[in-house]
């Protein structure tokens, strides 16, 4: 009978821990007032093309059907913090939030029925800009101008572009004078991206008098850059 007992409770256990890990979709008015009030992390899981016709205040962007990007930007999500995810319905955006509880994310939430009910319900989003882009030529340029140049590839929806942010800023205050930083807006310089071969963000190039002697593909730590940026 002891034995039986235990066994039960160990089920109901288990049980209970799976229940509170069942994704949990919010109402406009309630994915709002978490935005507000809780200072979540929140996590567009659209294509990128959906994301710059329109998207919400502080979206980071990682496309839950290209199951490789997905699964490289979630890697610098917080797993402790509260996740606001959305998508275009409500589907894309269900099915990645189950999935990211699946991987040990304590607390993500979606927007039922996604950005269709956040517009009908006349909120607003942000659009892509008219930002010009960033020419060949001025890049050339600006890759020129210093004898040390670091060009950072990002963009302010790419996780791991936000996880190097802190990074860069104290790179500039250990070495103030040392190199030049061009930042290259990989949502809007499509241009440069491709010439520059770019196809996955964040990227960092040093260039030293003109010519290019180092590439490197993700996060980097402050001692590899700051390595690399002494090295001549």
């Amino acid at each position: 009978m002891k034995t039986i007992i235990c066994y039960f409770t160990i089920l109901m256990s288990l049980y209970a821990c799976n229940s509170q890990a069942q994704e949990k979709s919010l109402s406009v008015k309630e994915f709002e007032m978490k935005m507000n009030t809780q200072n979540p992390q929140i996590l567009d899981v659209r294509t990128m093309g959906e994301f710059q016709a329109g998207h919400l205040k502080n979206s980071l962007q990682a496309d839950w059907q290209n199951k490789s990007q997905f699964e490289d930007r979630i890697q610098y999500l917080d797993k402790t913090k509260l996740l606001l995810v959305y998508c275009a319905s409500g589907m894309r955006s269900a099915a990645a939030a189950k999935y990211l509880l699946s991987k040990g994310f304590v607390d993500v939430q979606n927007l039922n029925r996604g950005l269709t009910s956040w517009k009908l319900e006349g909120k607003s989003i942000e659009g892509s800009s008219n930002q010009q882009q960033l020419s060949i030529d001025e890049y050339q340029k600006l890759t020129n101008s210093e004898d040390n140049v670091l060009v950072d590839f990002g963009a302010e929806w790419c996780p791991p572009c936000k996880k190097m942010e802190p990074v860069l800023l104290q790179l500039k205050k250990e070495l103030p004078t040392q190199f030049r930083l061009v930042k290259v807006d990989g949502g809007n310089d499509i241009d440069v991206m491709k010439a520059q071969n770019v196809s996955a963000l964040p990227v960092f190039i040093i260039y030293q008098k003109g010519k290019e002697v180092w590439r490197k593909q993700g996060v980097v730590d402050l001692a590899e850059l700051k390595e690399r940026l002494a090295h001549k």
